[in-house]
């Protein structure tokens, strides 16, 4: 009984210390905290409202705390992000960046009524193209200002000057889908910065200055950190006092840096993708206290300085893709702090100097796309702190024993890609002691089967075994290599025939991006699971039927199934992915039935569909004119029956049409709008049954045939790029294909450029004259009106096409000369005017010196060197007749006897008879409307034929 008093009696004292303890730590925690005045309390709370806070783009948001009711709303001073001073409660600090904000803001925000703020960091938001309020000088006693990254447009106020206390300035990276019309800007730098003296850290990157830096600016002792898009002037302010320079990512700078002729407090330079060109000075070794030195992508050239290797404090050098050449400096090897030396793109020579295995800190070592030979060197294997090897595309070769790399266990990156290595795997090493990777390229390396290592690796998320020697089925342990992290296997150009038999559905669960192409994979399609992005088995010899699981597949941006031996009908299910398809291809295999309509709206991203080679049929699913984002619609081949697909003229960014060879028919007729199909660079219509003239009013819009840009060497393509785990760039480059005819040679475009313009309207029923507008479509390296019945004369327009480089007239009723002014065509390389009704001398000189008969035949009224019939005068053409066309074929009508060709009707013989004579060669549209209806008819068919 006394135990259980006394145990009472201590629970007592227990509850009663728990309390005081309690009311203790209550009333220290309430003498910290400062209370929040009313005033900045609805303030704030009217800060939160006049925003939508989307929650779908991020986890988390400061301002959900903020309440008007609840736990701590009265003291606003314990809301997230908020800062009050302790002795009077004022709110003196608010960051709310990266807090989902949504909503334009101007100088009625209640965020102004808060003057005592020293701190704002309103960055990593959308404020909606709003302007940068001017109610900003209310806070005249800030210190720190962050409005990045949060799509601020438009002029920036001159009311930040007033903020003499400002010490830290961030306005950086407020850019719209990089339109610089819509870059915030500042137009008199000097008088924005003369009253702002205590800066420390000033980002204006992304901001247009419209002038270089103010010389006064080298007065502001205190700037450490600079980081701006203008030219830097004077020189003095690149080393007196600053600490970071940050001039990346400005494509307007150009010029050379200047000789450094004293030291400098500098620590951290970058420069990289700007348009500094030149050499790098050797007295750079004065900025001796550069920690990092960045100048990727720029314009640099000459040999990299050995001077460099006096900057003993470097931890980070990169010098990449620039025109840099000759060898690395052995004066690196006195760069014993790297952590990282990147190099790749600089036509660097030589061999692999063997002391770089002596920098044991590097952690990162890029040498790729250079021309270094001879093998890897056993020293770099000392490494052991490398996480990055990246030797991709140079010329090393031997034979690299790939065991040297199992010391390296922090490697998680190594790319060999591309030399001329054979790799030698020591079956008898345990291969379990290899490194974990996430990153493998042994692309081109001559391997014959898939390295046994790869059973131990269970983190691989990028493998890329393109371009060797594998052959058979993919083994059943590599279906059981990283299961989990797997996301992009490249295993084309391989001889592959197929995966394990008893495999219904790739076994990779995050696997995003595969590429099994020209192979010789058989039997049914690889079934992926939904989570794929690309998937690319063209080229090979799959057969079957495509299943219809594809269609779960609601993540797919591309899909190739070309050149195979696929078959069935088009499921229909399969128009349900176009809203994320970027490219499709069933391009050479042999589909039938119609192409079911595609789900287009206007999220769709479908850039290119190429279902030519098939046997599809039936019209065109009228649903493609609302994929607005489509480039290439490419369906020759086939058996589709419909007439002109005008419609499609609404696509604003058309670039390519093929038709070719398939039952389109009728007259095209004539835009119903302006500008349509205005982007149009290809077009194909050939081997139809078109009818009616040749579209003029659509040349008039075809715009983008018009300019002239020989400079540029891209290539028309669906491309794109996926930024995946740990960052890893996968990108993939669907390029538009054609097939085109000149002189009944077909030839295959795999690309095509992107300055090219080309139009096949041949082997239809065209009739009537060639327009002059042809003349206007500058673009044009391509020309085929071959195989119609074309009347009147070859227009001397089509000497304006100056970068054309094959056109083909052939098998048409023209008539007059081949114009002299042809001769200025410099590029042409392939022309045919052959079995027309052309008169007078063939130019001569220039292209036309190399062309055969065959260019011409078929024109009994033609002469020249290159046929057998000789001009009487070869300086001189013979005159132009007189008459016109009418005029030649009435004259020339005149001639026959009409009861004979009334005779030959009765008999039924005159089709033959007068399909001989000049007189219907021809064929002008008001004689045939002379004659009884069967004879017009037959005398079309006979000529066609």
């Amino acid at each position: 009984m006394g135990l259980s008093v006394c145990l009472s009696m201590l629970l007592c004292l227990f509850l009663k210390l728990a309390i005081l303890s309690e009311i203790v730590v209550s009333d220290s925690f309430t003498s910290l905290q400062p209370s929040c005045h009313e005033d900045e309390r609805s303030a704030l709370l009217l800060f939160k409202e006049s925003f939508f806070i989307d929650k779908s783009s991020c986890v988390y948001s400061k301002l959900s705390e903020w309440k008007s009711e609840g736990v701590n709303a009265s003291n606003c001073c314990s809301w997230d992000g908020i800062q009050c001073d302790e002795e009077t409660g004022y709110v003196i600090g608010l960051d709310v960046s990266s807090s989902c904000l949504f909503g334009s803001i101007n100088s009625s925000n209640g965020l102004f009524n808060l003057v005592h703020l020293r701190s704002l960091d309103l960055s990593d938001n959308d404020f909606s193209y709003s302007q940068i309020p001017t109610a900003i000088n209310q806070f005249s006693g800030l210190e720190y200002l962050n409005l990045s990254f949060s799509g601020f447009i438009g002029q920036v106020p001159m009311e930040i000057s007033q903020l003499s206390k400002l010490v830290v300035l961030d306005l950086s990276l407020n850019y719209v889908d990089d339109k610089e019309f819509l870059l915030p800007r500042i137009y008199n730098f000097t008088s924005f910065l003369q009253n702002l003296t205590s800066l420390e850290i000033l980002d204006l990157r992304y901001v247009d200055l419209s002038s270089t830096i103010p010389n006064f600016l080298s007065n502001f002792s205190s700037l450490t950190s600079l980081r701006l898009d203008v030219l830097l002037s004077p020189y003095r302010i690149l080393c007196h006092f600053l600490r970071i320079l940050d001039v990346r990512f400005n494509e307007n700078l150009t010029g050379q840096l200047p000789e450094f002729h004293q030291r400098s407090p500098l620590r951290i330079l970058r420069l990289q993708s700007t348009k500094f060109s030149g050499s790098l000075p050797s007295s750079i070794e004065k900025l001796d206290m550069l920690v990092m030195l960045s100048a990727y992508d720029s314009k640099f050239s000459g040999p990299i300085p050995s001077s460099l290797g006096k900057l003993t404090k470097l931890t980070f050098l990169d010098l990449g893709k620039n025109n840099f050449g000759g060898y690395i400096p052995s004066s690196f090897q006195n760069l014993t702090q790297l952590t990282a030396l990147h190099l790749p793109f600089t036509q660097i020579i030589g061999q692999i100097p063997p002391w770089l295995g002596n920098l044991t800190k590097l952690e990162h070592l890029d040498l790729s796309n250079n021309q270094l030979h001879g093998p890897i060197p056993e020293s770099l294997s000392k490494l052991i702190n490398l996480g990055t090897l990246n030797l991709h595309l140079n010329n090393l070769g031997g034979i690299v024993r790939f065991d040297m790399f199992f010391n390296m266990k922090k490697l998680t990156e190594l790319q060999l890609n591309s030399n001329n290595l054979s790799m030698f795997f020591d079956k008898t090493n345990a291969s379990a002691a290899a490194p974990q990777f996430k990153l493998l390229g042994l692309a081109s390396c001559n391997l014959n089967e898939f390295p046994d290592f790869l059973k131990h690796q269970n983190e691989l998320e990028w493998l890329t075994l393109v371009g060797n020697n594998i052959q058979g089925q993919v083994p059943e342990w590599m279906c059981n290599t990283s299961l989990d992290t797997l996301v992009t296997l490249y295993l084309n150009n391989n001889f592959l025939t197929g995966f394990p038999q008893n495999l219904k559905f790739l076994p990779w669960v995050n696997l995003r991006n595969l590429f099994l192409s020209y192979n010789m994979l058989k039997g049914a399609l690889p079934i992926p699971l939904p989570s794929i992005m690309i998937y690319d088995v063209s080229n090979n010899m799959l057969s079957g039927e495509v299943s219809p699981l594809f269609c779960n597949m609601s993540s797919l941006d591309s899909l190739d199934l070309s050149n195979n031996n696929l078959g069935g009908m088009i499921p229909k299910c399969m128009g349900n992915i176009s809203i994320s398809l970027s490219a499709l291809s069933l391009r050479n295999n042999s589909f039938h039935g119609i192409i079911p309509q595609l789900s287009c709206n206007n999220e769709s991203n479908l850039r290119m569909i190429d279902f030519s080679d098939n046997q599809l049929q039936g019209q065109l699913p009228r649903s493609l004119s609302k994929c607005m984002m489509l480039e290439s619609i490419v369906l020759s081949n086939n058996q589709l029956n419909d007439t002109f697909p005008s419609w499609l003229g609404s696509l604003p960014e058309l670039k390519v049409l093929s038709l070719h060879n398939n039952e389109f028919h009728g007259e095209i007729g004539k835009p119903h709008k302006e500008l349509e199909f205005s982007k149009l660079q290809v077009i194909d219509l050939s081997y139809n049954n078109f009818i009616g003239e040749l579209p003029s009013q659509y040349i008039f819009n075809w715009n983008a045939m018009k300019g002239i840009n020989p400079s540029d060497s891209a290539y028309l393509n669906a491309e794109w790029n996926f930024s995946l785990l740990n960052n890893y760039m996968v990108g993939n480059n669907e390029a538009y294909k054609i097939t085109i005819s000149t002189k009944g040679v077909l030839i295959y475009y795999g690309v095509i450029p992107e300055m090219f313009a080309f139009i096949d309207l041949s082997s239809n029923r065209f009739e009537g004259e060639i327009p002059d507008l042809f003349g206007s479509l500058k673009a044009l390296r391509s020309l085929n009106l071959s195989n119609n019945m074309l009347t009147g004369r070859i227009p001397s327009s089509l000497g304006n096409i100056t970068l054309l480089e094959s056109l083909d007239l052939s098998q048409n009723n023209l008539i007059g000369e081949i114009p002299q002014k042809l001769k200025q065509l410099g590029f042409l390389a392939r022309f045919n005017v052959s079995h027309n009704n052309l008169t007078g001398s063939i130019p001569q000189g220039n292209q036309f010196n190399t062309f055969d008969s065959s260019s011409f035949e078929g024109n009994p009224a033609l002469c020249g060197d290159q046929l057998l019939k000789k001009c009487r005068n070869s300086q001189f053409s013979p005159p132009a007749p007189s008459t016109s066309e009418e005029d030649y074929n009435a004259e020339s009508l005149l001639k026959l006897d009409w009861k004979f060709v009334l005779a030959g009707y009765i008999t039924g013989l005159v089709v033959g008879m007068v399909l001989d004579n000049i007189v219907f060669m021809s064929r002008p549209r008001w004689f045939l409307k002379m004659l009884p209806k069967r004879i017009s008819n037959n005398l079309e068919r006979r000529q066609r034929n």
